[in-house]
């Protein structure tokens, strides 16, 4: 039997039933299949990465990657600089609190981070002294480093604007070259894909509490790729369709989940819409490229207008994403057929327009639809509701 490249394959079979006529409705009327076809004006859709296309966040992964394995190409000063850089002092949201209960606050986080740094830098091979980072990780110097690393990136986006924290994760590349910051994704990655998803707590040293006290966020480990994902990017191309990705993170970063084909995504380098530092020498800057929109929230409406529709002169037909970072671009473009979402039972924006996709599950003219998955598995389940980590029924809504 003949496959019929303009739907989507039976395998993998993770979309539910609305959403594969749906999608397959979207490829049949405004694919190279159908008659008004034109080449010269091909539609395209433009895929969030992070909790779409994958299972967790690539950038977030590799923060918690890089402190572990003390990647960093910054001296004591130079780290100190960056990790107060556009960081305002004072208390955190009152849910980041110490394990004593207590508010912590920027100024305490940031003299315990500089200590530990500091001592790291001196002793540990990884950067500037002679110890394999082995013998490192045991210390609570190490321990403190993880942990309140960790927790000061939590705290800094759930306290500000998330312009605040998704900025300052990548000044963090500040000396590295293009190719040093991609082979660190890939070894962050291949760690990543083989860990099983679970959730822990990152401890901080009892022994060195430090002026912020003990804290211990929790990080959600592993990664996976979407299959079902990857299948609808290579049937969107062979149907005419280009593909694109706009993410929150930096782009260079997205650039080696998305492109290099043995992950299967296979897209092209120049396809991928992020954010952007200025380069001196080959080398990241900590400043953010001059003029560059923030590609976040409303951000990602001008990045697809600032970049695809400037060069198109339309929008997307199909935009895919799972959080507010995402819920702008998928419902400000009247040339959109369909706005997917990956359902994380969230609330705020996206909320807005997954009830508007609840209220119009399996019709015909649903403007949005929600796909779910298991959040145990990392795989897309074949239903609108996802079982979110760590509970046992699933819901379609937060």
């Amino acid at each position: 039997m003949a496959i019929d490249h303009s739907v989507l394959p039976a395998e993998p079979a993770g979309w539910s039933a609305a959403n594969r006529r749906a999608i397959n409705q979207v490829l049949q009327t405004s694919g190279s299949s159908s008659p008004g076809y034109n080449p010269a004006k091909k539609p395209y859709a433009v895929f969030d990465w992070d909790n779409t296309c994958i299972m967790n966040d690539t950038e977030e992964s590799l923060l918690l990657y890089q402190a572990e394995n003390l990647l960093f190409k910054l001296t004591p000063a130079e780290f100190a600089e960056v990790l107060r850089q556009g960081v305002p002092d004072g208390l955190f949201h009152a849910d980041y609190t110490n394990l004593d209960g207590q508010r912590v606050s920027m100024e305490d986080l940031a003299v315990d981070l500089d200590e530990a740094y500091q001592w790291l830098y001196t002793h540990s091979a990884a950067l500037a002294g002679t110890q394999p980072l082995a013998q490192i990780q045991e210390t609570p110097q190490f321990q403190n480093f993880r942990a309140k690393f960790y927790f000061l990136y939590g705290a800094l986006c759930d306290t500000y604007p998330m312009e605040v924290g998704y900025k300052w994760i990548i000044y963090f590349y500040k000396n590295f070259t293009t190719a040093e910051l991609q082979t660190m994704v890939s070894e962050s990655i291949a760690y990543n894909l083989a860990e099983p998803l679970h959730q822990a707590p990152i401890h901080s040293s009892a022994e060195l509490p430090g002026r912020a006290g003990r804290v211990a966020p929790v990080h959600f480990y592993g990664m996976r790729a979407h299959a079902e994902i990857v299948a609808l990017m290579h049937c969107l191309q062979t149907n005419g369709f280009d593909v694109y990705v706009s993410t929150a993170s930096i782009d260079d970063v997205v650039r080696v989940f998305a492109c290099d084909p043995k992950y299967g995504y296979n897209l092209p380098v120049e396809n991928i819409l992020g954010l952007k530092l200025e380069m001196v020498d080959g080398k990241y800057t900590n400043v953010y490229k001059k003029d560059w929109h923030f590609n976040w929230g409303p951000g990602k409406t001008i990045g697809i207008q600032n970049v695809f529709v400037a060069q198109k002169g339309y929008g997307p037909t199909l935009v895919f994403g799972d959080s507010d970072g995402d819920a702008w671009m998928m419902k400000d473009f009247t040339d959109t057929r369909l706005g997917v979402i990956i359902n994380r039972q969230q609330k705020n924006v996206i909320g807005s327009n997954s009830q508007q996709a609840a209220a119009t599950l399996g019709q015909p003219d649903a403007r949005f639809l929600l796909q779910g998955r298991d959040e145990h598995t990392g795989c897309f389940n074949a239903d609108e509701k996802t079982l979110r980590y760590g509970q046992t029924e699933a819901r379609l809504l937060a």
